[in-house]
This record gives structure tokens, sequence and C-alpha cells, in this order.
């Protein structure tokens, strides 16, 4: 069935506006401050609308549970968000446009060097609430603890935990600046496939007209350009998926 623009609009935005859930808390995908964000999410979601015909609402948050609650609730239209399990029951999502990577920082002095060690009796990992590696390691790890805050490093800092889970970006920034206290163990324990979600609510051709778009996004340049002008790797753009048939 041939998809037309006309009848996306009426089942993803019958408002006349598209409204995006941003998540301002994961900062390789967006950057700024609520009143001016701007990243590959929010590049990618204005790209949408301009399809579309459409204004863009941009509702910006700060961690991935409340992006994930605005468009689940339906106060937003569309999201991006990792693609995890305890999320597909609500949302469909498209193929990966960006593949990030969960790390580990331990104490310098940790014995823990990879990232078998970590999942043992007695460690507890420190991680961001509802974030992607928080569901991924709730639903993986068979003996260490999760400890949940408003972000892994400080829950990590507060209590003294002997480990702190998160993207390898910021990951790394913060063992840079506390160098001679903590490390990186460089080997991920996860990756992490950012996509663009939709409500399962929503007819089968919209999602497949937004899986369209991104595949044309990554192939045609736009997502690597997205990802360096918020001075982001290109390496980051995933790879090409099959078009939805």
């Amino acid at each position: 069935m041939e998809i037309t623009t006309a009848s996306v609009v009426e089942d993803l935005a019958p408002a006349g506006a598209l409204r995006a859930s941003i998540n301002l808390g994961n900062p390789v995908l967006a950057q700024g401050t609520p009143a001016e964000p701007r990243g590959v999410t929010v590049d990618i979601a204005r790209e949408i609308g301009r399809r579309l015909g459409v204004p863009v609402e941009l509702l910006c948050f700060d961690a991935a549970r409340r992006s994930f609650e605005a468009m689940a609730s339906g106060a937003a239209d569309i999201c991006f968000l990792a693609v995890e399990p305890a999320r597909e029951a609500e949302v469909a999502f498209t193929a990966p446009y960006v593949v990030i990577e969960g790390v580990y920082a331990v104490p310098v002095d940790s014995t823990l060097a990879s990232v078998a060690e970590v999942d043992r009796p007695g460690v507890r990992i420190g991680v961001k609430h509802g974030s992607a590696y928080d569901l991924f390691l709730t639903r993986t790890l068979q003996r260490a603890t999760v400890v949940r805050g408003d972000e892994g490093v400080d829950v990590f800092r507060a209590q003294g935990l002997e480990v702190a889970a998160g993207i390898r970006q910021p990951l790394a920034g913060f063992v840079a600046a506390n160098a001679g206290e903590v490390r990186l163990i460089e080997e991920r324990f996860m990756e992490i496939r950012q996509a663009v979600g939709t409500s399962r609510r929503h007819a089968p051709e919209t999602v497949r007209f937004l899986h369209e778009v991104v595949e044309e996004l990554k192939a045609d340049g736009f997502v690597t350009d997205a990802l360096r002008r918020s001075h982001q790797s290109e390496t980051l753009v995933a790879p090409l998926a099959r078009t939805r048939g």
C-alpha cells in the first residue's frame, strides 16, 4: 500500500503539529536547553515535520523515562529512545539511526577489569533511573545489584558503589574529569540502538513512513551531518536496515 503524507498527518498529528519528545539527558543525542534544544534528535524531528508539512513542537525532558512517559501518555506523538523490550509493549520503533555503547566505570583501585567480572554478588551498579542501560541491566544481570538515581555517576559517588554504568561518551568525560579516582572498563556491556518511536496505537503505514524516513536520512548523510554539527562522532550512525514492506 502506498503511504500518503495526508494519511500519516491525520494519524500521527491530527491537531496539525507534530509533538516530539526530546531527551536532553542523553548528551550524545540532544544538547542545549528546553528553550533552545539542538542535536541529531532535534534535527530528525524537524525533518519529519518538514516532510509532513506540519510545525514541530519540541517537548524536552531530562531523562529517558520522562520522554517515554510523555509519548506513552499521549502528550507526544514521537519519541527518540533506545529500543528495549520493556518499552516495545507500548512503542513501535523504527530501525536505529544511531548506535551507542553502554560501559562501566570503577574506582581506580578496583579489581574489576572486565564486563563479565562485574556481574557478581556484592557488586552494586549505579544507573540513571529508567535509562536504556537500567532496563538492560535489570533484565540481564544475575548476581550484581542495580542502584538507581537521577544520574548513575551521582549515586555511584554518593553511596560509594562498586560500579557506575552509563553511555560511553559522557562516562568517559566523567572519568577524565576525575583522573586518579576512577577508570573506565573499555569493553562495552551493551549496544544501545537509538530509534524513532511512536505509539502502537498508530497505523502500520505511519510506522512504516517513520522507518523509511530514518533509512533515507541515514543513506543520504543527514544523520552524519547532524552528528557532526553537534560535535558527535560520525561513526555512531547505524547501518542501513531493510525497508519494511
